[in-house]
């Protein structure tokens, strides 16, 4: 990994990034960081500052569908109605869960990525401090329209993975961050990771970091106050790593569901395809990499596990933008 740091020193100038890469491969770890976990305070980050990581969460929420199948509790191509008693009344019957883990339910969302780019404006008629579980979120969706048939094609989509927590809460039988912390964080050793409210954050997490000119302010009021099943996760870089880890060498599920979790089901691309989810990149038909991204007000995340390397990269920062320029930097 020689060299690498002065790379990530130039690109992280260039694009002012603020956060930490963290990479590991042949039992060698490198870690960078650049900027400030609280700019008013100047404090630095470390290797167990927590960072949100927006939608790179919806695999802990694919992983938590699994673990159910595992135990025999429901089917991929199991009905959501027959999971689910709340009333969608506008929701096709046939929308299954392999639907709603592969972007193809069709289902309305409450924050459509292809038609806003504001996530602010949600909560002009939802106060975010009133968010705080997977059914506050109800409201945003639950009586708008389908946009397509189930399975026509690939449209990405948020709540289709609120819908996913509650279904995880009604056949667990308790809360959805309750759930992922036995079946993930803990087996995975996360000791960092958590669902954490805004008004509770526990020591050492990044604040998030919005730019309105010269200036930089706080996400507070741009987010929910607790995250749902679609992206609500905090963790460090160190704990993805581990998570990485505990999912390819089948800590966190059989061999046969890992296997499922991350086959191509979904085309999006030439390049890229979906899993249950995860995003999956191909190089000449080979599978070159497995990674989840995220994007919010003040949060931008990727991380990244090569199969044939066995390479982890995590790149979370508290700026709005900024991992893809970091992991690119480390991939040439």
């Amino acid at each position: 990994m020689s060299g690498l740091k002065n790379k990530l020193v130039k690109v992280a100038e260039e694009i002012d990034f603020s956060g930490v890469a963290y990479v590991e491969e042949n039992q060698e770890s490198f870690f960078f960081q650049n900027g400030y976990a609280n700019k008013q305070d100047k404090l630095a980050f470390d290797k167990h500052t927590r960072f949100g990581i927006a939608s790179g969460a919806k695999i802990f929420t694919a992983v938590a569908i699994a673990k159910l199948v595992e135990q025999g509790q429901l089917d991929f191509q199991s009905k959501l109605t027959d999971c689910l008693s709340i009333a969608f009344p506008h929701f096709h019957q046939d929308v299954t869960i392999h639907n709603l883990l592969t972007h193809t339910s069709g289902i309305p969302d409450y924050f459509d990525e292809e038609e806003m780019d504001d996530f602010e404006e949600l909560w002009q008629t939802l106060p975010m401090y009133r968010v705080r579980s997977g059914a506050d979120f109800l409201p945003l969706f639950q009586d708008k329209k389908m946009m397509f048939p189930p399975g026509e094609r690939f449209h990405y989509n948020n709540a289709a993975f609120i819908v996913l927590g509650l279904v995880v809460e009604k056949l667990a039988g308790e809360p959805f961050a309750a759930f992922v912390q036995e079946h993930m964080f803990d087996p995975a050793e996360m000791t960092e990771a958590g669902y954490f409210a805004f008004d509770k954050l526990p020591a050492n997490t990044a604040i998030g970091y919005i730019k309105d000119e010269d200036e930089y302010r706080s996400n507070i009021y741009a987010l929910p106050v607790r995250g749902g099943a679609d992206g609500g996760v905090y963790v460090s870089a160190s704990d993805m790593a581990r998570f990485w880890d505990a999912l390819t060498q089948h800590k966190l599920l059989n061999a046969e569901l890992t296997e499922e979790l991350l086959k191509p089901h979904v085309k999006v691309d030439e390049e890229t395809s979906y899993g249950y989810g995860i995003w999956i990149k191909k190089d000449a038909g080979k599978i070159k990499k497995y990674y989840v991204v995220g994007f919010d007000p003040g949060v931008s995340f990727h991380a990244a596990y090569y199969p044939e390397s066995k390479r982890k990269v995590v790149v979370p920062s508290n700026h709005g933008a900024g991992p893809f320029y970091m992991v690119q930097a480390i991939e040439e």
